[in-house]
């Protein structure tokens, strides 16, 4: 089988084509095409068919488990394939461990050490008490999710671009010290006991059952991250579709319930926003893969990501 690479430009990225054996996969061919050009990795490779002229549907990604046979359309002497450079990649444990490790570091820096000075306040600071339990709260936010990132989540795409590092780590990074720089200020006026307490409580609740959520979507995968999409069920999911998203969101309400600052309320905001869309998006894939034709079961009726009583 002769299997022509080129642009999306109709320009040849291998030139005189790739030859392989009748059985081979996708796989095959991206690692002929990586020996052949040396700089494009497997996982920086998109491939797709051709589409004609004036088409306005998506093209069909090449799955990289398929035979190439399965693409030929009954003439498998000859194949041509679209390619894509997907440019430098990351492994997506790489980019969150550095997107949650700068919040797990930062965080601390403003409550352990004298950095007020350096903003023009030189008087003396009392640290009240729901400032170590925020600090405490924060870091074992931070740490699970780095927990959860090599020991629980199993990703279906192995690599992401390694542009979303720095602009995740942008993001999280700097809404860390935003929130940490006002609830340790010195001039920080902590809430009542009690709403601390509630908001606390409430934050530890949701950030157990965000844990509980990840290990149910977690058995949804293969170990190798296979699985395709399915319908998570159990637990809350049994309500919303995106449950994960929602206890993400409830958990910092809780933080801000206990810390009471314009800052934790910014973030808030701007995640459930985030996440909103994430979960719209998703939602919508479950309701068109699971339509209820062709044997296919139907996708239960759920709200989206948060129930009515938000």
């Amino acid at each position: 089988m002769k299997v022509s690479v080129v642009s999306r430009s109709g320009r040849e990225v291998v030139k005189g084509g790739v030859e392989l054996n009748d059985s081979a996969t996708v796989a095959d061919l991206q690692k002929e095409i990586h020996r052949r050009t040396k700089k494009f990795y497997p996982s920086r490779q998109r491939l797709t068919l051709p589409l004609q002229p004036g088409s306005k549907e998506k093209p069909i990604a090449l799955n990289y488990k398929k035979s190439l046979e399965s693409y030929t359309e009954g003439n498998s002497a000859n194949l041509t394939v679209v390619f894509k450079d997907l440019g430098p990649q990351v492994s997506y444990r790489t980019l969150f461990f550095w997107e949650y490790l700068g919040p797990l570091i930062l965080y601390p820096i403003f409550y352990f050490f004298p950095v007020y000075r350096y903003f023009g306040y030189a008087g003396e600071r009392i640290i009240h008490p729901v400032q170590t339990y925020a600090l405490y709260y924060w870091c074992f936010h931070y740490f699970k999710r780095i927990m959860e990132t090599f020991f629980v989540h199993r990703f279906s795409h192995a690599t992401s671009p390694v542009s979303n590092v720095f602009r995740n780590c942008a993001y999280y990074w700097s809404f860390g010290s935003y929130i940490a720089y006002y609830v340790n200020h010195p001039l920080y006026t902590p809430v009542s006991d009690l709403q601390m307490k509630i908001g606390f409580a409430f934050g530890v609740l949701c950030q157990v059952s965000n844990f509980y959520c990840h290990i149910l979507l977690r058995n949804l995968r293969s170990p190798d991250g296979n699985g395709g999409y399915q319908i998570p069920r159990g637990f809350l999911f049994n309500i919303v579709t995106c449950a994960n998203y929602t206890t993400e969101i409830y958990q910092w309400l809780g933080f801000n319930i206990a810390t009471q600052t314009i800052a934790g309320y910014v973030f808030l905001v701007v995640a459930a926003f985030i996440m909103t869309n994430w979960a719209l998006a998703k939602h919508r894939r479950l309701k068109k893969l699971f339509d209820g034709k062709e044997g296919r079961p139907r996708y239960p009726r759920r709200w989206v990501i948060l129930p009515p009583f938000l």
